[in-house]
């Protein structure tokens, strides 16, 4: 068994296919199916199912795959701690974010980062939780920025901030001059969310569970930015992070209404793997993150 061989076997477990597998091991084709071959017969057991048009892992390939990721993050892990004179500072940082705190965290957290890591960029990926979480697991991201809760005992989480909801509403709203909403008068009006998938759109739900009841008016958008101008052209009303509702995305056709208390919030992390071994990097970016100075958060100690 080769480190080669267990990097086969995680880059066809992601890709579901040979091809695109060889391709991203810059390899051919039938040398690394040549190589899996060989490592199933080692083992004796059936890694993968070849279908037609898919590949899947089986039960026993399930644990195999997880196993050799494991395995590659350490042999990582120690290059690494051999490389412990060099600055964990001065290569990219892989960075997952969620949609609805990436386009009002990033304008901040950039600039703060580059001063404190000038050499260290971000490569980031925007996504739902469940994708960014899998992308984590799996080695592609190094770091995500997500909401609470989150995670297993193989994952490691740093709460950064709080964040309160807020009530949008265009301003021929019949709302427009109220100075709070209560989270159960949002059932009596049609609420425009994100699609489903997103945990915004679960954590508003929670917050008024009366939106989940049968005959709720809910429109769902693709981004907030988009429900934004839905909103001001008075389609609906919706709720927004208060990070999105920051002097620089005003709109003069709508009004921003804050709920009444317990006002609904969320509290946003960093989260990474055990294993990772780029501590300084994880540290600098929480700092960074801490001196972002946006309306309407509270950040954490």
């Amino acid at each position: 068994m080769t480190l080669n061989e267990l990097r086969y076997i995680v880059a066809v477990a992601q890709e579901r296919n040979f091809r695109r597998a060889a391709e991203k091991s810059f390899i051919s084709q039938p040398a690394l199916s040549l190589a899996i071959q060989k490592l199933e017969e080692d083992l004796g057991v059936q890694i993968f199912e070849r279908g037609k048009s898919e590949v899947t892992v089986t039960p026993v390939g399930t644990e195999i795959v997880e196993q050799a990721q494991r395995a590659l993050e350490e042999v990582g892990r120690i290059r690494e701690l051999a490389r412990q004179g060099k600055d964990q500072l001065a290569s990219m940082l892989r960075l997952g974010i969620i949609y609805s705190v990436g386009p009002y965290l990033l304008p901040d957290l950039v600039p703060a980062l580059k001063k404190l890591a000038p050499e260290m960029p971000l490569e980031i990926e925007e996504n739902i939780t469940a994708n960014l979480d899998t992308l984590l697991r799996n080695g592609k991201l190094d770091v995500i920025i997500i909401a609470l809760p989150f995670g297993d005992g193989s994952i490691v989480t740093k709460p950064l901030y709080d964040e309160p909801f807020e009530v949008v509403v265009d301003k021929e709203h019949h709302w427009v001059s109220r100075r709070s909403i209560k989270a159960q008068e949002l059932s009596t009006e049609k609420v425009l969310l994100l699609d489903s998938g997103h945990c915004f759109s679960n954590q508003i739900a929670e917050a008024c569970p009366e939106l989940e009841r049968k005959g709720a008016d809910i429109q769902q958008g693709t981004s907030l930015e988009t429900i934004r101008n839905m909103v001001a052209s008075g389609l609906g009303i919706t709720v927004l992070p208060a990070s999105a509702n920051s002097a620089r995305y005003r709109n003069r056709l709508l009004q921003v209404i804050p709920f009444a208390k317990p006002v609904p919030s969320r509290r946003i992390a960093l989260a990474w793997r055990k294993s990772f071994a780029r501590t300084q990097a994880i540290e600098v970016l929480g700092k960074a993150i801490a001196q972002t100075q946006i309306t309407g958060i509270r950040h954490l100690p």
